[in-house]
């Protein structure tokens, strides 16, 4: 065997010097070209959720882990206080009154506990919700071009109803109106929140 080689090969197999590394999480919003009316000095592209369902099971996911970390937190403190409240006063000993029995510490940790637990929970449900409204109302969906052709047809329906002479058209601007319907690329939440789209928490 030549000697430059190293003596155990194993220690040099694909097995053994490949890294396996986790795979990427999908992103939750994608870049989307930016509309007219959306702030230029925020470049030509900005984040966006896919559709609607796609950020409302982000903002239920985002929710619920919340909550949960909440409770997480809230259980340790509750255990805490309840065993604060349940433990005898440091004097009684002092005056020669016997150990309290353990079995009525546990069922005092018990109910105490568990009426903490019920109020935090109360409390972290609200807390998930302060947290979560502002910044999912405020985030952007993607609108598809069937929802903008949809919103273009309902105009257009309109616009054929009108006289060919009749002056709203230049006033509401319903002449360019295909050409600036297009150019749309994105809604805010709060926008599909207010127009009547249904989505349930």
């Amino acid at each position: 065997m030549d000697p430059s080689l190293p003596q155990n090969l194993e220690e040099y197999s694909a097995s053994s010097t490949t890294i396996k590394f986790d795979r990427p999480i999908p992103l939750l919003r994608g870049p989307i070209p930016a509309g007219p009316s959306d702030d230029p000095s925020s470049g030509p592209y900005l984040l966006a959720f896919k559709d609607l369902p796609s950020w409302a099971a982000a903002y239920k996911s985002t929710e619920s882990k919340i909550i949960s970390q909440c409770e997480e937190g809230a259980r340790i403190g509750c255990a805490i206080s309840a065993s604060n409240k349940c433990k005898p006063p440091w004097w009684q000993s002092l005056i020669g009154w016997k150990s309290m029995d353990l079995k009525e510490r546990e069922r005092c940790e018990d109910r105490e506990m568990e009426e903490c637990l019920v109020a935090a929970k109360e409390k972290c449900v609200g807390f998930a919700k302060e947290r979560c409204t502002m910044p999912f109302l405020d985030a952007r969906i993607a609108v598809g071009e069937r929802e903008v052709r949809n919103k273009l047809a309902g105009r257009m329906v309109h616009l054929a109803s009108m006289p060919v002479e009749s002056r709203w058209r230049d006033l509401i601007g319903l002449d360019k109106l295909g050409e600036r319907e297009f150019t749309v690329t994105n809604y805010r939440a709060s926008q599909y929140m207010l127009s009547g789209s249904h989505f349930q928490t």
